[in-house]
């Protein structure tokens, strides 16, 4: 089908033809209701003939529109028109990757550089369990800002005639095995799909091996006469070297293109993740034309990269084995291999034993022990038990029955269990760490106390108290000091690294620092060493003296996590990936839609009618500040309002109210307007609530270095009203009518009625400890409560009168494996619809031998 210029598809203007392909004709289009230009492709009407057809192509398409990702096209629509399906994506402007290889090679540090993006796309669809299946270098398009796009996800299978074996299975490519005619497509299939068989995510790395072979050399990796010779190439024999065409790429790089391209898809990479972050880590060198010593990629950050990355990630992809004694540089051995959240990580009185804790798979925390070089994990029967510390002669101080109560600490029981196994026996309720004394005659602890941490050392003396946090607490090899870390906002994992004496004199040795998660001590006891950043970036390792001199030790492209430290130097060390999703129901329909952005989505509000959502991201994607979005639940994308968090929606859906950086409250146009100050004054401010009469709104804050209280402000004027004591938690919400607060209160979380307008607050019948509020009911006369830190989430709906309950609904995300956090939920006024927040964190524990 031609479409002439000014002529209409749905509400989209066509300006001006783009190109033509064998999956149809794309075309510039003006989207006028959101001012943007667009590309359209209109596919062959004869997609619409066949309606089982026409019916898989809308669920393929639907699935690609649900990739947000920047290495991923934009899917904005999918329509039909004149009898033809056509898809509406964002317009790129550039070229594609095949264009770009006619002019031959690229230079090495490119061809890594789009590698890693490619994988990063091909990591987020897989994540959602989407396969590409016809992954080629027309597929992939290189914008103008170097930016690389995957185009035609879950759609390649679609463009098959009908009828013949497999066919879904098969990419693109015309039924004709003529002599001499070479099909560029079926150079990048996989052995799996040569034989027809069903093709996953390894399938989609092998065709990525032989692009990246491709861009490295400006030569196919597999290429006969015919197809026929070609797809008998792909099963028998492997591509020349890669050091034959270009003498530049390291051996590593080979290796890495060569665990693509293995014909066994077990024997390959068997994560995109996995690939990306073995690119990554050679992303600082660009050839042999650069130094082994190369610096990082931040300047004057990570000094000793280079080759000893190289050699770490060679180790991680299994290409090295465990190194003994002195070593130059770092050498990586991975330890777990299974999908899950490591815990906490212990070397054993040998040095040579590793015990850790992780949630495997979506089951519940367990102890484990391994034995490197040994890829083996024993577990000691010890189920729903997080690992504290390990004592000079082996016994284990844990963590039974935890649950979150912040990012970056858990809570439960402290309890004592030999290594070899037994029953633990308890010592100590609502206690978040622990470490053993030198003579394993006292623990040192950390637990709640009402509105603060408390720090004791031993059981029961006062070492340091706080207004917020205290984590990852460690005892020195000495004995005589004590390291931890201090937030003093129990909502985040920001804060500072202490050292206090025994007799509780405390010195900051370094503050600002965002990530806190993960403290040790050096052998020697003259540095402390701890992962976090400073940059809204990746985490790395970092070491501060008792002085307060800081210095890296080393960074990853992903998060790390310090764990322990030997006596001999040697480091446990985990790559964790934290991500944050919002899923939602939107109103009307009956399967839960993701509704993620970026890396960090947290949900905000959910407006009345259940169709918008209010959201901020808090990770990378957002940059140095986290920005606030808002979003239809129809997955349309979203639009970018403000720096900051933003927690308030209007009825009418045109305001927000966001925070500062300096966490005071702005009131946000989501359209149009300037951007008006709501607070000016010396609070720290938190999240915010309207009232129905929107003049008036609550929120959550209090005063510097005092406990958190819930009060009510009129838009405009100044004097916010306390309608809460000090000890309130982030877990609040306002009736419908605005005369009544739900409120969870203390370390307990006990909810608690306040009337509004003053008067003593009542407890609500048949409400557990540890349950917070998510809602109202409409007329008010019920709450909607879950208990904080169970996965799933079990929401009740309890009838405030008489403390009737009922199970409301049961949520999670239908992939539980690394799943930390459930919170941040909205019901919409139908009582039906709503939207929820999830935390979800995977580890790879690493004993790094090297680091200085």
């Amino acid at each position: 089908m031609t479409l002439a210029s000014g002529s209409k598809v749905g509400p989209y203007e066509i300006v001006a033809p783009v190109g033509a392909g064998g999956m149809g004709e794309v075309y510039r289009a003006r989207d006028a209701e959101l001012g943007r230009d667009v590309a359209i492709k209109v596919l062959p009407a004869a997609f619409s003939e066949d309606p089982d057809r026409m019916r898989r192509f809308k669920q393929e398409a639907q699935a690609a529109a649900a990739l947000n990702h920047p290495n991923i096209l934009t899917i904005y629509h999918v329509g039909e028109h004149a009898g033809s399906p056509y898809i509406v994506s964002e317009l790129l402007e550039g070229e594609s990757l095949r264009q770009r290889l006619l002019a031959g090679p690229l230079p090495v540090r490119k061809a890594i550089e789009y590698g890693v993006q490619v994988a990063r796309g091909l990591a987020a669809a897989h994540g959602r369990g989407i396969v590409h299946r016809d992954l080629k270098p027309e597929n992939l398009f290189v914008g103008r800002d170097g930016r690389v796009k995957i185009l035609d996800f879950g759609l390649a299978k679609l463009t098959q005639p009908e009828g013949r074996a497999a066919a879904a299975e098969f990419p693109s490519m015309t039924a004709a095995s003529e002599p001499g005619l070479v099909l560029g497509t079926v150079g990048y299939m996989s052995p799996e799909q040569v034989r027809g068989q069903a093709a996953g995510p390894p399938s989609d790395l092998f065709s990525f091996g032989a692009i990246l072979y491709e861009m490295l050399t400006g030569k196919r990796a597999f290429q006969g006469e015919t197809a026929a010779d070609t797809m008998s190439t792909i099963l028998k024999e492997d591509p020349p070297e890669l050091t034959e065409a270009n003498r530049q790429i390291l051996p590593a790089l080979e290796r890495i293109v060569r665990h693509c391209l293995e014909k066994n898809p077990e024997e390959r990479f068997q994560s995109a993740r996995d690939v990306a972050f073995a690119l990554e880590a050679l992303s600082s060198v660009s050839g042999s034309a650069l130094p082994l010593s190369a610096p990082a990629r931040k300047p004057g950050r990570f000094l000793v990269l280079g080759a000893g990355v190289i050699l770490g990630v060679l180790a991680a992809s299994g290409l090295l084995a465990l190194r003994r004694g002195p070593v130059s540089r770092p050498v990586y051995h991975r330890l777990t291999f299974r999908q899950g959240t490591i815990q906490e990580a212990r070397f054993s009185p040998d040095g040579q034993t590793v015990v850790y804790s992780a949630a495997s798979e979506g089951k519940p925390p367990e102890i484990f022990t391994t034995r490197p070089p040994s890829p083996e994990s024993r577990a000691i029967g010890l189920s729903d038990t997080s690992l504290l510390a390990v004592s000079p002669t082996g016994e284990l101080a844990v963590l039974l029955g935890s649950h979150p109560v912040q990012i970056a600490i858990n809570a439960g029981t402290i309890a004592r269990v030999p290594l070899e196994g037994g029953a633990p026996r308890e010592i100590l309720a609502n206690g978040e760490s622990g470490d053993w004394s030198n003579d394993q005659s006292s623990l040192l602890i950390v637990r709640q106390s009402g509105e603060h941490d408390r720090l004791e050392f031993p059981s029961g003396k006062l070492i340091y108290e706080n207004g917020g946090a205290i984590g990852h607490a460690r005892l020195s090899p000495g004995g005589d000091r004590i390291a931890f870390f201090d937030y003093p906002d129990r909502t985040n994992d920001s804060g500072s690294v202490i050292a206090a004496d025994l007799a509780g004199k405390a010195t900051t040795l370094s503050t600002g620092w965002a990530d806190l998660n993960g403290l040790a001590w050096s052998p020697r006891g003259d540095e402390v060493w701890f992962t976090g950043d400073r940059n809204n970036s990746a985490a790395g390792l970092f070491a501060v003296s008792l002085s307060g001199r800081e210095r890296e030790v080393t960074e990853s492209p992903g998060d790390l996590v310090l764990f322990d430290i030997a006596r001999d130097g040697r480091v446990l060390l985990a790559r964790e990936d934290w991500r944050s999703g919002i899923y939602g129901l939107p109103p009307g329909q009956t399967r839960e839609r993701d509704l993620s952005w970026l890396d960090y989505s947290v949900a905000g509000d959910l407006s009345r009618d259940g169709q918008t959502l209010l959201f901020f991201e808090w990770g990378e994607g957002a940059g140095a500040q986290p920005a606030g979005f808002v979003r239809r639940t129809d997955g349309t994308p979203a639009v970018r309002l403000s720096d900051g968090t933003c927690s308030a929606l209007t009825r009418d859906g045109e305001r927000v109210i966001c925070l500062t950086p300096d966490f005071q409250f702005n009131l946000v146009p989501t359209k149009s307007g300037e951007v008006q100050p709501l607070t000016r004054d010396k609070l720290v401010h938190v999240s915010a609530q309207w009232f129905p009469d929107e003049r008036h709104f609550m929120f959550f804050g209090g005063e510097p270095n005092h406990g958190r209280r819930v009060y009510v402000q009129e838009v405009g004027k100044p004097g916010p009203r306390g309608i809460t004591p000090e000890g309130a938690t982030v877990y609040g919400r306002l009736s419908h009518d605005g005369q009544w607060l739900a409120q969870a209160m203390g370390a307990e979380y006990k909810t608690f009625i306040f009337p509004v307008n003053g008067g003593d607050p009542r407890v609500v019948p048949g409400l557990e400890p540890g349950e917070v509020p998510v809602a109202w009911s409409a007329d008010d006369r019920f709450l909607y409560c879950y208990h904080l830190g169970e996965i799933p989430m079990k929401i009740f709906r309890i009838e405030l009168a008489s403390g009737r309950r009922s199970l409301w609904k049961q949520l999670a995300p239908p992939d539980p494996v690394g799943i930390s956090f459930l919170s941040n939920v909205f019901i919409g006024a139908d009582e039906k619809s709503y939207v929820y927040t999830f935390n979800r964190k995977l580890d790879v524990l690493y004993l790094v031998e090297g680091l200085h």
